[in-house]
């Protein structure tokens, strides 16, 4: 893979190309651990993005919640079949051996805080402080997130137009990184 498809890569669009490349299904433990590998690269280059790091660090997810739910959410697609939670436990990136119950208590802990962070955005909304003009930043910032994953959806086979395109969407990356951390130092 070329270093230009890696800055470009965002973790939603990595998870849709990924499980068409590599939808895997698997039988016996020597499937499983190709599987491991490739949920673990996954993960790997996800969680290293650098639009997916700034973000990461300015939600209410640690770097392990968001591995695990991200585990819980997406390895099912890549797998192509329904996993059991020891299963998902023993795809985390770290070597030590993680319990269905350690997992299982961080995936609620990562399912709960999204949870209160969709109510807060509910909250606001419902008090009308979307209206305000002091939102209108990160209105913007998501707007550009979206023009981001569209342009990367909308990639041409041909050099010609890949170069350009690769061109256009790392400068809307850039242009992401500078608003998403001036905006993380209020």
């Amino acid at each position: 893979m070329k270093k230009n498809y890696q800055h470009v890569n965002s973790i939603v669009l990595k998870a849709c190309l990924y499980t068409k490349l590599y939808s895997l299904k698997h039988t016996d433990e020597g499937k499983l651990l190709k599987l491991k590998e490739n949920v673990q690269t996954w993960l790997t280059r996800s969680l290293n993005d650098p639009i997916a790091k700034i973000l990461a660090k300015n939600s209410h997810l640690t770097k392990i919640q968001l591995e695990t739910l991200l585990i819980d959410i997406l390895s099912e697609n890549i797998a192509g079949k329904q996993l059991k939670y020891d299963e998902k436990a023993r795809l985390r990136l770290t070597k030590a051996k993680i319990s269905r119950g350690a997992f299982n208590r961080t995936l609620k802990q990562a399912k709960e805080n999204v949870a209160k962070s969709i109510y807060t955005v509910l909250l606001l909304g419902y008090l009308g402080i979307f209206e305000s003009t002091t939102l209108d930043p990160y209105l913007e910032i998501a707007n550009k997130l979206q023009a981001y994953i569209e342009a990367y959806k909308k990639i041409p086979k041909r050099e010609k137009e890949l170069n350009e395109h690769l061109k256009m969407i790392k400068i809307i990356r850039e242009e992401l990184e500078t608003s998403l951390k001036q905006l993380a130092n209020p």
